[in-house]
């Protein structure tokens, strides 16, 4: 496995089941090797403007994610996944897509970050590198 890639695992369901869904891998997470992903759902009247991102059938890694209709990339909806809950890779997305939603990401981490007046880090996003800079400043204690 690897960042970027369409993966199946178990989700709860809004009745309280458990289903086999697409998960989008965007970091992997020292010091286990386990993964901040994000759901994907077909439900694109769903998506978040400027936030989540939609994967249409034209687009030109839509062959290659392993999805079977259009849909909806849901950064909204995070979990972090012990290798053991990966069922398996169905495809990836092209790095540019991916860049972009840990863009998204950053900046929403970053505005969330200042609404509570707390340093990034405490918030518990890991979606940077070990040796990379803070995408924002961090907040004076209050």
């Amino acid at each position: 496995m690897k960042e970027g890639d369409v993966i199946l695992t178990p989700l709860p369901q809004g009745d309280g089941a458990t289903k086999n869904r697409p998960a989008l891998l965007l970091r992997e997470l020292p010091p286990f090797g386990d993964y901040l992903a994000c759901g994907i759902s077909t439900q694109v009247h769903q998506a978040v403007p400027e936030f989540d991102d939609i994967i249409c059938k034209d687009d030109p890694d839509f062959a290659d994610s392993g999805l079977l209709s259009s849909s909806v990339i849901r950064l909204g909806f995070l979990a972090v996944l012990p290798n053991q809950r990966i069922v398996g890779a169905i495809g990836q997305i092209a790095a540019d897509r991916h860049a972009r939603l840990l863009r998204s990401l950053r900046s929403a981490s970053c505005s969330v970050a200042l609404r509570r007046n707390k340093p990034l880090h405490q918030l518990r996003l890991a979606v940077r590198r070990p040796n990379e800079k803070p995408p924002c400043p961090p907040s004076a204690p209050p």
